[in-house]
């Protein structure tokens, strides 16, 4: 064997030492909260937190998407949320990564990863100690979340189907035939219709189907996959495979740092096929009807040869992303340009206008790639900048919200991490993050303005991401067209200078022309909630409020949680964000198939049903 040094086999026991007393404080922590929590002690438990604390809370204790401040309004809530909630057991797991010391937001803290149990099922969370004045270690920072529903625990790892009951449930036929029986939908009803089979339908029929909830996937496209393949050809996703990984399933270590979007396309459609999500492609919903009596939906699919069918599930699960329909503002004189105009959804690829004249409308990450498309197809190009943007890096700054992915021992850790965040702890982690990525894109960011481009970093100094959740856009990750302006190789034209477009390009205030051979309208697209207005009417509309963009307790508005409409939910985002959030959808609409879950009373969406402990005692015990 090896021998070891003196010096070494001290640093070893000091790392040992160390490592035993973070582990205690945190173990200390957790036995005395558990204490204080069962004995609904509020004033015991705001002693174990500083008093200007934050709590983030995944349909633990509420049921919803919630977040506290404030040492003491922290321990009332838990304090009465505890008759009904019944947690209990919280340890320190072994399979998560170990307590340690960790810098968050600069405080340095002993940072730990736990587990409990409460009346329906597990959960899990994150606990933050720092020292109080007076040397006691306290809580800064506390989440709670759902992880599973006692008895109904997810198909997968030891609870994963034996070989021998699997093939029991084929009744004689091999898993082909089933598989083709289950998605016909011949003999029953879907308990849920999933409306679009991208990363967030994929992934919330995965989540549900391992809970066994009967699922169904509908989406307008001839194959899954094809929304991100009839995309432009350049496309690649702009944040890196490791964190982009769907639930259950991750991308071979062999795929590249980037995605491209055809083979994005690829791996959803194997994706689909290995989870055995019931798909049907070709397939629009085009209406749907609350039914009050049955509690069902009446939803009207369309498929492409002009034939119909409805089908009546309980839940309408909306996962067709944060935009919906292609936004084409009224602009003077477009209708005139005898051009090629095309919307940024229907743009290709440059090769068909090599040496000819271009213009961009849009400053977005869409709008960017697709400069960058025609400029290497030789397309003479020009970018036209209606409003102030804020331009990012894919490399290096982007890639700093991804560092918790990168510091973690696993997904599943770092998801959990991601999702402690409150509001206002999330507000402060973008302006730092935003801070440094200005100083990394100072250079680039100087040499836009030099020339004339509006910059900004948000309302609030957050940067990119804040305005992603806020309204879906105003943000260029870039990939290479910024320093192709600087240099002049794309051109960029402010829209406040143009007068007019013309049969020929645009005609400037000035009396000169911008001649264009083809105009790239990447202006986005109507917010979600226009599919919902036009599939489900105004009234719906009026009814469960805005999709997308924060609320008033900064939280993204009916998003992954329950609506004013019971029945009726929603999923979007990127991938890191659908694969997060759609474990806790699919919790809730389990609960709620389970009779532990009713719908919100509340029309402002504000007040959470809660079951008596007797309803939540026998729903465990089913």
């Amino acid at each position: 064997m090896p021998s070891i040094s003196q010096e070494n086999r001290a640093d070893a026991l000091r790392d040992f030492e160390r490592a035993e007393q973070v582990r205690q404080a945190a173990t200390s922590w957790l036995a005395s909260f558990e204490k204080a929590l069962q004995a609904r002690d509020a004033t015991r438990i705001a002693a174990l937190f500083h008093s200007d604390a934050h709590w983030r809370d995944l349909l633990t204790f509420t049921w919803n998407y919630s977040s506290a401040r404030g040492g003491s309004n922290i321990a009332k809530r838990l304090a009465a949320a505890q008759l009904e909630t019944g947690a209990h057991g919280f340890h320190l797991p072994h399979k998560r990564m170990p307590p340690h010391h960790a810098k968050r937001l600069g405080i340095a803290s002993i940072e730990a990863l736990f587990e409990f149990t409460t009346a329906v099922g597990r959960s899990a969370g994150v606990l933050r100690l720092s020292p109080s004045d007076d040397g006691v270690m306290k809580a800064w920072h506390l989440s709670t979340t759902l992880e599973a529903l006692t008895g109904h625990e997810e198909k997968v790892g030891a609870n994963r189907p034996t070989g021998a009951a699997y093939s029991r449930n084929f009744g004689g036929d091999n898993w082909a035939d089933v598989r083709r029986k289950a998605a016909a939908y011949e003999d029953r009803e879907p308990a849920v219709l999933v409306i679009g089979g991208s990363q967030a339908g994929l992934s919330i029929a995965s989540r549900l189907n391992q809970l066994g909830v009967d699922t169904l996937v509908v989406d307008k496209w001839p194959r899954i996959g094809d929304s991100w393949r009839k995309r432009y050809h350049s496309l690649a996703l702009h944040n890196s495979t490791d964190i982009n990984h769907l639930p259950y399933l991750h991308f071979p270590p062999t795929f590249p740092k980037y995605i491209p979007k055809d083979m994005l396309g690829n791996w959803f459609e194997f994706y689909a096929d290995a989870m055995e999500i019931n798909c049907w492609t070709d397939t629009e919903f085009v209406a749907g009807e609350w039914n009050e009596a049955d509690k069902r939906w009446t939803a009207r699919l369309k498929r492409s040869d002009e034939s119909e069918r409805v089908v009546k599930p309980r839940h309408l699960v909306f996962a067709n992303g944060v935009s919906s329909y292609p936004f084409v503002p009224k602009l003077p004189g477009l209708e005139d340009f005898t051009g090629t105009l095309v919307h940024s959804e229907g743009f290709t690829s440059g090769e068909d206008f090599r040496g000819k004249n271009a213009l961009v409308l849009g400053t977005g990450s869409s709008a960017n790639d697709i400069a960058l498309d025609l400029h290497s197809h030789g397309v003479k190009t020009t970018i036209i900048q209606r409003g102030s943007t804020t331009v990012v890096t894919i490399n290096p700054s982007a890639r700093l919200n991804e560092a918790l992915w990168d510091e973690m021992d696993s997904v599943d850790d770092a998801d959990l991490v991601v999702a402690a965040a409150t509001p206002d702890l999330m507000i402060q982690g973008y302006k730092s993050v935003t801070k440094r990525m200005l100083q990394l894109d100072r250079e680039m960011i100087e040499g836009l303005k030099r020339i004339g481009f509006k910059h900004d970093v948000g309302e609030d100094e957050t940067g990119h991401q804040m305005k992603y959740f806020r309204r879906g856009g105003g943000y260029n990750l870039d990939a290479g067209s910024s320093a192709l302006m600087i240099k002049g190789e794309i051109g960029l034209l402010q829209y406040d200078r143009i007068e007019r477009f013309t049969a020929d390009g645009v005609r400037l205030k000035d009396g000169s022309t911008v001649p264009a051979d083809l105009i790239v309208l990447a202006t986005g697209y109507y917010p979600q909630v226009e599919l919902v207005r036009r599939a489900l009417g105004e009234k719906m509309v009026d009814r469960i409020g805005p999709v997308w963009g924060l609320d008033s307790h900064g939280e993204l508005s009916n998003m992954f949680k329950r609506t004013p409409q019971q029945g009726l939910w929603f999923i979007a985002g990127g991938l890191p964000h659908v694969r997060i959030n759609s474990k806790y959808l699919a919790l809730q609409i389990k609960a709620t198939e389970l009779g532990i879950l009713g719908p919100l009373e509340d029309e402002q969406g504000s007040a959470s049903v809660r079951p008596s402990s007797a309803r939540l005692a026998e729903a465990a015990a089913s």
